[in-house]
């Protein structure tokens, strides 16, 4: 049986600056992966060179079929100091974005894809409220220098894990496990939205503006609805209550996350659980879940802008994906306004605090020659995007 998806559904796949540019040192996760105490088991390094070889990066992509390329701007590139803007760097990403339209690929730019400048961590970061109007003032600079040529604009790639895991969980930089921090980063993290998405606005441009958000199938057990609640609140609940009104919404998604009474249910208390490279389990079945719940909540268009798997056997990805889109699927067919899907990722690339153990890529990449391999599961997903059906 074969699935058609909508006439004009965006087809996609992604990347973020500190993942693939490589020598990004002047940010917060620069500095975390060197940090000996940190949990970082690679430095990013060179990456994946993607900095200079995002032309044919971005043409075999075009050849494989895809139809959108999501990418980000490295602030601290930009904005090496503060109110400093460099014109280099603006004209680099502007190439990026002209690159996209030469093969046809609507260009997804990120403004904040989880680093940071050194400068603006070394003022306070999330918990400085400053942090969230350095923000917008580094977007609206931006978007003078590169609107005209946008698709579509992310204001902040899931603002609820910079939050969580760099204040509260301590795995992210600046590695702090302080309730009170992270209810101000996250508080932070909200007025950096709507300030940034307002400096975006402003143009010049006229594209869809959104942000996207970390969901996973929250699911409750043994009584634990009341604890599943309380950690959903502040975990998602408040950020799909600030994209109400925006222009679309984008979900991203892995996993789920179980809860008893008291906490989350470890997985290690699972005989024979199927699970990824990433430690979580194997369940593709949280992309129809959360765009239900996203769409319920923001009442917004919903775009897939991140979902996949971090593995070693290829196959397996394209097990998860085809799950995955035939939920997405049910939930077109009940009316929902789903209107992109954006494989996670482009390039097999540096996970934070993973390193480049987890391989999400489409396209494998050698850590010694840089030569990127397209997977099967590259070939296959294209041909879906070629045809804009899922057989």
């Amino acid at each position: 049986m074969a699935i058609t998806f909508p006439d004009g559904f965006v087809w996609g796949t992604a990347t973020a600056a500190h993942q693939v540019e490589g020598a990004n040192w002047n940010n917060d996760w620069w500095m975390w992966e060197h940090n000996p105490e940190s949990p970082c088991v690679d430095v990013s390094g060179d990456a994946c060179d993607h900095f200079w070889r995002y032309p044919a990066d971005i043409a075999l992509l075009a050849d494989l079929g895809f139809k959108a390329y999501r990418f980000s701007l490295e602030w601290s590139r930009i904005e090496p100091e503060p109110g400093e803007f460099s014109i280099s760097a603006l004209d680099h990403y502007r190439r990026m974005l002209a690159s996209c339209h030469e093969h046809g690929l609507l260009p997804v730019l990120t403004y904040h894809h989880f680093t940071t400048p050194r400068w603006a961590v070394a003022d306070g970061g999330w918990v400085n409220p400053k942090t969230a109007e350095h923000l917008a003032r580094f977007a609206e600079h931006a978007t003078k220098h590169l609107g005209d040529l946008v698709g579509m604009a992310c204001t902040i790639n899931e603002p609820n894990v910079v939050s969580l895991l760099g204040y509260l969980l301590g795995t992210f930089p600046p590695g702090h496990s302080d309730g009170k921090e992270y209810t101000a980063a996250n508080d932070n993290l909200l007025r950096a939205h709507r300030l940034t998405y307002d400096a975006i606005k402003s143009g010049p441009g006229d594209f869809p503006v959104g942000m996207t958000l970390s969901m996973a199938d929250f699911q409750a057990i043994d009584g634990g609805e009341a604890n599943m609640e309380r950690a959903r609140r502040t975990m998602e609940d408040v950020f799909l209550d600030a994209a109400r009104g925006d222009d679309y919404f984008g979900a991203q998604m892995y996993t789920r996350i179980r809860f008893g009474p008291d906490s989350p249910v470890p997985l290690a208390n699972e005989a024979g659980l199927r699970t990824t490279l990433m430690g979580y389990e194997f369940w593709p079945q949280s992309l129809e879940a959360t765009v239900r719940r996203a769409a319920e909540l923001t009442g917004a268009p919903i775009y897939v802008t991140e979902n996949g798997i971090g593995c070693t056997d290829d196959a397996e990805r394209i097990e998860y994906v085809t799950a995955a889109l035939e939920g997405m699927n049910r939930c077109i067919e009940d009316g929902i306004d789903v209107r992109g899907y954006f494989c996670w990722s482009c390039l097999d690339n540096f996970e934070w605090a993973e390193g480049y153990v987890p391989r999400f890529g489409l396209i494998a990449v050698d850590r010694q020659t840089q030569e990127r391999t397209p997977k099967p599961s590259a070939h296959w997903l294209g041909q879906i995007a070629k045809t804009n059906t899922l057989s």
